[in-house]
């Protein structure tokens, strides 16, 4: 039976002028849930003072989403340990409830995570159109894109259930991409459902197929101040770790294909 993403996430949560303290105390349980993806955490970790600012009306559930996104929780959890493309991957899910939707998305968020630096990437999801069009300055992010939408393919619909794995797997768990392959070869995804219960099976990237990675950089050769355009070949398995050696150089993804 296929579990509905929307089933074991729960429906949006909204707060308004009239809401209780109740409807606040829900509406910041459903952010730590969202933005940190399913998270275990313990009474140390909360954020204190931004949630008496959002209970207090100072803060709007955008901005309380905003703190929890550039907290220490959060970059210890996605953006130190993970590969690159992972992070971004999560951005996407945490902050704007689907998938990536093609590699040059995900490339222009790399870009500026590594020039512009953590605050710029995290702002460029929530001072965004597309956020401030679906959620407003009142709606926790949700999982919008587990429905079917007007004007939305069918592949961001398939890969949202490959990101979500249900309320038995936390976000932190998993470090490397689960859809690296899919998005960097354009390729349909499988739909594979979230459990509403136990834990299902990791959903494996790693592949037989070789890709090819352009990259320009400045630090081929001996000399770190000239550009160079460099070429690698590697499997689906080792994209993410190569993707991670790439960015830490300095270089700058120009495209990434299927040869094999």
């Amino acid at each position: 039976m296929v579990v509905a993403v929307g089933s074991v996430s729960g429906a949006p949560v909204e707060v308004w002028p009239n809401s209780s303290t109740e409807d606040l105390q829900a509406a910041i349980r459903a952010a730590y849930r969202q933005v940190l993806g399913n998270p275990h955490m313990m009474e140390s970790e909360r954020l204190a003072s931004a949630e008496s600012q959002f209970c207090n009306r100072s803060l709007t559930v955008r901005e309380f989403v905003r703190a929890i996104a550039k907290s220490e929780m959060y970059q210890a959890r996605f953006f130190e340990t993970s590969a690159p493309y992972r992070f971004v991957e999560l951005n996407f899910k945490h902050l704007l409830g689907r998938a990536p939707a093609d590699q040059a998305e995900v490339s222009e968020h790399i870009r500026r995570c590594n020039e512009e630096g953590y605050d710029a990437e995290i702002d460029s999801y929530i001072d965004g159109d597309e956020y401030l069009g679906n959620f407003g300055e009142n709606i926790v992010p949700y999982y919008r894109a587990a429905t079917s939408q007007i004007g939305q393919k069918q592949v961001a619909y398939n890969r949202i259930y490959n990101l979500f794995r249900g309320t038995a797997e936390a976000d932190y768990s998993v470090k490397g991409s689960k859809l690296v392959e899919a998005i960097a070869t354009n390729a349909p995804t499988k739909i594979v459902p979230p459990s509403a219960g136990g834990r299902v099976s990791p959903y494996g990237d790693a592949t037989n197929k070789t890709f090819k990675i352009v990259v320009q950089g400045r630090s081929f050769g001996r000399s770190r101040s000239r550009r160079s355009i460099k070429t690698y070949l590697v499997s689906g398995g080792k994209m993410t770790p190569q993707i991670q050696a790439i960015q830490r150089s300095g270089g700058t993804i120009l495209s990434i294909t299927e040869v094999a």
